[in-house]
């Protein structure tokens, strides 16, 4: 007896040492694919209604490329064809809805004059359309074709500088166009040199007018924006984001989320839980605001603190809402809010079209919700290729573009590649000049400012799938185009 109880402690004792402690505590049920159906179905009923609505696009173009993201296995496919399938689409509303016995769960979106696109809650019909915002603030009379650009649209026929070299420069367009795998689709190029426009380049079906999402470029507006109200002390990038946080309890005062400043959240080092990474970005988090219909101020508090703030660097879309809602709360009043990013930055430049889009509480998902084209793309890169400066104003100061260019120190032993809400040229990197600096967002969205060459660069892109278009090879390619210039010539080390 006693030989059989020693067997059978050895056996469950080399047991325990070849399965992992554990095993048995890994989950292969998919809990959140509930969610992620709901999300799923938002994800085409927003990439549908801004393509068919604000970006003008056909019911074919928008499945072959807008839709094409879905293809990945995250998804696992778009809701029908352009033939039909389980979605609506009113074109007197300019509403979609997606989704069906087959397919889960029906959400709508709504395009919304002076905003874009809107998703509504999953339990909203095209009955409470009438109750998402808009936006109507009239633009000032200018007619943009007669207008010289970079204000307007006209642009005069010069030469190209001698120090340019055409061949060059077509062959980095061609670099960025002909790419040898098709998910990575460009739809437009654009390279602005001392201020002019020396290559403009579209792909069929695209022109200068066509509005597509900027995804994550947004947060690079989002940071001009809150750098005005930092430039005017309105805001303090050091100090703590001064609201409360979810959920609401006893003594908030000792919350320990408090101490999380501005500069953490736009540093992307705000030390809160993970939601937008790890495997999770749709299925809870920031797409459920983005996709799904729910609040993102709400969201956006609701994280626990894990590490100390400034500590850690986790790419999480919550944490530049945060910043939107800490602007907000600046501003104060929702009709000064709302009107805000037009008044303050887009019509100054001549943003004309581009649209802030939000959630259905009228709250800026300036994570990622803008559409525009490539030419105020452009405007807004040569804003800051002018050190903030647009004719006579200053904009924004040299102080909040050294912050946004400054890595953040949670990058510090990974390659300082991010700023505040701006990417950075990553250590490895000794091909492109160490000044420049450039948005990023999903799907290829790029908008890069070399300073020591006088450059802006626009890339905009419709990539799916595995995606990888490099920003700083695009930069590599078309400098080979720019030559000797005496005021140039050197690269920042």
């Amino acid at each position: 007896m006693k030989h059989s109880q020693a067997s059978l402690v050895l056996f469950s004792l080399a047991l325990a040492l070849a399965v992992p402690a554990h095993a048995q505590q890994e989950e292969n049920y998919d809990y959140f694919s509930a969610s992620r159906t709901i999300i799923r179905n938002g994800v085409q009923a927003v990439l549908m209604c801004n393509g068919l609505y604000t970006g003008g696009r056909t019911l074919d173009q928008v499945y072959n490329q807008e839709l094409a993201y879905l293809t990945s296995a995250r998804f696992g496919g778009a809701v029908g064809t352009s033939a039909g399938g389980e979605y609506v689409i009113d074109h007197d509303l300019k509403a979609v809805a997606i989704g069906g016995p087959t397919t889960g769960p029906m959400v709508r979106a709504a395009f919304r004059e002076g905003i874009g696109c809107v998703v509504m809650a999953p339990d909203q019909t095209f009955a409470d359309i009438d109750s998402l915002p808009i936006l109507e603030l009239p633009y000032a009379h200018m007619d943009a074709a007669q207008t010289l650009w970079p204000n307007g649209d006209l642009v005069e026929a010069k030469p190209l500088p001698g120090n340019v070299d055409a061949h060059a420069l077509q062959a980095a367009s061609d670099w960025a166009f002909d790419r040898e795998t098709p998910e990575q689709d460009t739809l437009s190029l654009m390279v602005v040199y001392k201020g002019d426009i020396i290559h403009e380049r579209y792909a069929d079906g695209i022109d200068m007018n066509t509005r597509t999402r900027t995804w994550s470029t947004a947060k690079s507006i989002a940071v001009t924006l809150i750098g005005m109200l930092v430039d005017q002390n309105r805001m303090d990038l050091d100090a703590p984001l001064g609201f409360g946080w979810e959920p609401n309890v006893e003594n908030p005062q000792n919350d320990p989320r408090n101490a999380i400043t501005l500069r953490n959240v736009l540093n992307m080092s705000s030390g809160l839980y993970p939601v937008d990474s790890f495997g999770m970005e749709y299925a809870n988090g920031s797409g459920l605001s983005y996709w799904a219909g729910a609040s993102s101020i709400q969201g956006a508090r609701d994280r626990g603190l894990v590490r100390e703030p400034g500590t850690f660097w986790d790419y999480e879309n919550y944490d530049t809402l945060l910043a939107v809602y800490a602007m907000k709360r600046a501003l104060g009043g929702d009709k000064t809010y709302h009107e805000f990013p037009r008044r303050a930055l887009l019509d100054k430049i001549g943003m004309r079209n581009t649209l802030i889009s939000a959630d259905r509480f009228h709250d800026f998902i300036l994570s990622s919700q803008v559409y525009t084209n490539a030419r105020d793309l452009a405007r807004f890169g040569l804003l800051y290729q002018q050190n903030g400066m647009w004719g006579s104003q200053r904009l924004i100061s040299e102080d909040w573009i050294d912050f946004v260019r400054s890595s953040a120190p949670a990058t510090k032993e990974r390659g300082n590649f991010y700023g505040g809400q701006w990417w950075l040229v990553p250590d490895d990197r000794i091909d492109v000049p160490k000044d420049a600096y450039s948005t990023a967002g999903n799907r290829g969205q790029y908008v890069i400012v070399v300073p020591t060459h006088d450059l802006v660069i626009v890339r905009r892109g419709l990539d799916y799938g595995r995606q990888g278009f490099n920003n700083w090879d695009l930069t590599r390619e078309v400098l080979k185009a720019i030559g000797s210039d005496p005021a140039i010539s050197r690269l920042a080390n």
